[in-house]
Parts: C-alpha cells; sequence; structure tokens
C-alpha cells in the first residue's frame, strides 16, 4: 500500500520547476539528475525530477549535454534574463503590442521609468 502525501505539502503549480532552476542557477556547472534529486528537499523520485529537467529543455531554460548514458543540465539564462523571455512571450501573444506596451509603461514607478529611459538612450539596447 502507497503512503499518500499530506495534501498541504504540495507545491503550487510552477513552484518544482522554479526550485530546480534555481538549483541550476547555483550550481558551478551542468548537474546531472541525482545531483539535482539530492539538492532538492523532500523526496522526490529521480524520474520526477528527470521529467522537471526534461520539461525545462522543452521549453528552453535549461540546456542539457549528453555525458556517457545521460544527460547533465543547466540553465540557460539567469533569473533576469528568464524573466525577460516571460515578458517576451506575453507581449508576442497580445494583438495590439503598442497598447499593451504604452499600458505597461504607464503603470511603471517613476523610479523604473528613469531606469528604463536611461537604458532605451544607450547603444545597442533598442532595436
Amino acid at each position: 500500500m502507497r503512503m499518500q502525501r499530506d495534501e498541504s505539502a504540495r507545491r503550487a503549480p510552477g513552484a518544482l520547476e522554479a526550485e530546480v532552476l534555481a538549483i541550476l542557477w547555483e550550481a558551478d556547472g551542468p548537474l546531472a539528475p541525482a545531483e539535482v534529486q539530492e539538492r532538492l528537499e523532500g523526496d522526490l523520485a529521480y524520474t520526477t525530477v528527470v521529467t522537471i529537467l526534461s520539461r525545462l529543455h522543452d521549453k528552453g531554460v535549461a540546456a542539457r549535454e549528453k555525458q556517457g548514458r545521460s544527460f547533465r543540465y543547466h540553465a540557460v539564462e539567469d533569473e533576469p534574463g528568464l524573466a525577460a523571455r516571460r515578458m517576451t512571450k506575453v507581449l508576442d501573444n497580445e494583438p495590439d503590442r503598442r497598447s499593451v506596451l504604452a499600458r505597461f509603461v504607464s503603470n511603471l514607478s517613476k523610479s523604473d521609468e528613469r531606469e528604463l529611459r536611461k537604458l532605451l538612450g544607450k547603444p545597442g539596447t533598442g532595436r
């Protein structure tokens, strides 16, 4: 008979992927699934860890390299890069990009708006 996991111990959707990404960001180099499993809190099955790593790879946020019969994984981007990727994905799915961008900028704090203006004024930051 399998023991049921306490419902209060369940992670929020996406939380496990975030935990695995944090482990990849902190690592000095690529990690095998077993190494990721060791660093995760709790008693996740090896197959669960492999599934999460595969999903991260499929989403393009983790890269993998073949080593022997298995893979080692590393994060493709850091946290700011991942946040920027998510923002771009949201923007790409909107039919009226100009309105979305205008609304986004109008909702920025004054300090964020100043920072954005500085970034846009630098060569190589705009397109």
